[in-house]
């Protein structure tokens, strides 16, 4: 099993000023920890279940290149782009970008988007949720054709490129694996398994319901459901001075059990370093034998 780094709030004690620095230090001390993956998420504003709008936030792209350039190993993903705030087009060309800079460390993690308030708060387009998932579909194949060698026209309901070339290739190859978020039973889930390397799920769902679905649609879609990959975000928490981690060890194994192959979340207080250092410590070499 994999872990990986999920920074979602970007207010710390040092507050905006102090910000670069703080970035630096985490994602270094998760590097070094041997974390697998760092991400940021595609929201403009800070989101309802983590604080008030006007929290610091920055937009997640510029912020995966200046970490990509802090980094040499640790994986880099957007948790997850919404596919409306971005024309396809140039949102494959973000992350062909990013993973050529990056030396191929680039996902493309990518949902329906959901937060109305900051797309209606700074211009950003958000059609109605049917029509969000139409698009989600047509960027994906976009995407994909653009990180072919098929750079002919592209028509779509929605979308229309005359000619979809794209120069450089991403280094990663055949493409920069794709993570669709959510779980969502018809659609999220279909698309997971006619598109995706990897789905992510959150520890709260009925996983094993869940995985029984995304299983139904890959047998349905023709595609092995063991060549996706099962995230999980949760919480990564050791407690006071590591007083958490046996039992942090011991839910991230049953995960495990469920064929959970990466675990991606937060950290408490991450700007301090301290439970970057204890989780790469005690749980990272733990959970690799899983």
């Amino acid at each position: 099993m994999k872990i990986g780094l999920h920074i979602s709030d970007h207010t710390f004690p040092s507050g905006p000023a102090g910000l670069r620095d703080d970035l630096i230090r985490i994602v270094s001390a998760a590097e070094e920890a041997d974390f697998q993956r760092v991400s940021v998420m595609d929201h403009v504003w800070q989101i309802s279940m983590l604080g008030p709008p006007e929290r610091e936030m920055l937009e997640a792209y510029t912020t995966l290149g200046f970490l990509a350039a802090r980094t040499s190993k640790i994986e880099l993903v957007p948790w997850v782009t919404a596919a409306i705030y971005r024309e396809p087009g140039m949102l494959a060309k973000i992350v062909s970008t990013l993973d050529v800079l990056s030396g191929g460390r680039a996902w493309l993690g990518i949902g329906a988007g959901w937060n109305e308030d900051e797309a209606r708060g700074l211009g950003l387009p958000f059609p109605p949720l049917a029509e969000r998932f139409e698009r989600l579909e047509e960027t994906i194949q976009i995407c994909l054709q653009m990180w072919s060698d098929d750079d002919g026209p592209y028509n779509g309901k929605h979308y229309q490129l005359a000619r979809t070339l794209n120069s450089p290739q991403p280094l990663t190859k055949p493409h920069p694996p794709i993570l669709i978020g959510g779980g969502g039973e018809k659609k999220t889930l279909r698309m997971v398994a006619k598109y995706a390397n990897a789905c992510n799920l959150f520890a709260n769902d009925d996983l094993t319901h869940k995985l029984d679905v995304l299983r139904e649609h890959c047998d349905r879609e023709g595609r092995d459901y063991d060549d996706i990959e099962k995230t999980v975000m949760r919480s990564l928490d050791p407690g006071e001075g590591g007083a958490g981690v046996d039992k942090l060890i011991e839910e991230l194994q049953a995960l495990a059990k469920l064929g959970v192959s990466e675990v991606h979340g937060g950290v408490p207080h991450v700007s301090q370093i301290t439970a970057l250092e204890i989780l790469g410590r005690e749980v990272v070499p733990a959970i690799a034998e899983f």
